[in-house]
């Protein structure tokens, strides 16, 4: 029986590790069993899709912990590219591959629009009439039918070029691509914020879309992500989620 290896990466939700020539995604102790299920069915769905994702080969408990054994990915990480390099190139590489994944019928994952509402209505620091608002927003806002990722950031691609592979695919969803793009910025804007705007830019160039759209869901992905425990960014979550749209 392979033995699970030495480290490859680690997240809040999961660490992988080398697993023969595969790599083995164990969820924490802590995480349901349903998540691992979860993120295989996803992979399942996007294998048919011809998008550059790891291949699923088992689901299963591994050392008293559930996991997903897929492909390993490259050893090189986009984000170190992405950090380094300055100027528009690695924004619009990264864009031109989100691009790809919004090409792509999001057919048989679950719906953005429901998760984004379930998550605004448990999120905690909204008083009632600013979460009434936010659903109400959330509403007016136009769904869709696309491959959405859920988590699009530059240390889930690895490799690049042709060579590239987008990881972490837990809450891969189908809904409206700009809502996903938005998800980026707000994450660029706590870990790069002199990156975020120019993601935005980036892709709406690709899609030929106005920033504007994009940063039409930035209060409700806002209040939607105060139900992840990033209480290091719960303020600035809070005071984007009364924003316009902004920042």
């Amino acid at each position: 029986m392979t033995e699970v290896g030495r480290l490859l990466g680690s997240g809040k939700e999961a660490e992988v590790f080398e697993y023969g020539a595969l790599a083995l995604k164990l969820y924490r102790p802590t995480a349901s069993k349903a998540s691992s299920f979860r993120e295989a069915a996803n992979l399942s769905i996007l294998e048919w899709l011809a998008l550059p994702t790891p291949k699923v080969h088992a689901v299963g408990a591994f050392d008293g912990r559930w996991g997903v054994l897929m492909d390993r990915a490259p050893s090189s990480r986009f984000a170190d590219q992405f950090v380094a390099t300055a100027g528009k190139a690695p924004l619009e590489d990264m864009a031109q591959l989100h691009r790809r994944i919004h090409e792509k019928s999001g057919e048989g994952l679950p719906s953005l629009m429901a998760r984004l509402s379930a998550r605004i209505r448990r999120a905690e620091g909204l008083d009632p009439s600013s979460r009434k608002r936010l659903l109400y927003q959330l509403e007016s806002l136009p769904d869709g039918d696309r491959v959405c990722h859920g988590d699009f950031h530059p240390w889930n691609i690895h490799g690049s070029g042709q060579e590239a592979m987008i990881v972490d695919w837990l809450d891969a969803c189908c809904g409206n691509p700009l809502a996903d793009v938005c998800r980026t910025y707000l994450l660029l804007l706590h870990a790069l914020p002199d990156r975020a705007m120019g993601y935005a830019e980036a892709y709406a160039r690709i899609a030929e879309v106005e920033v504007g759209a994009i940063l039409a869901w930035l209060p409700v992905i806002a209040a939607a992500r105060l139900t992840e425990g990033v209480a290091d960014e719960n303020d600035e979550l809070l005071r984007l989620a009364e924003a316009n749209g902004y920042h």
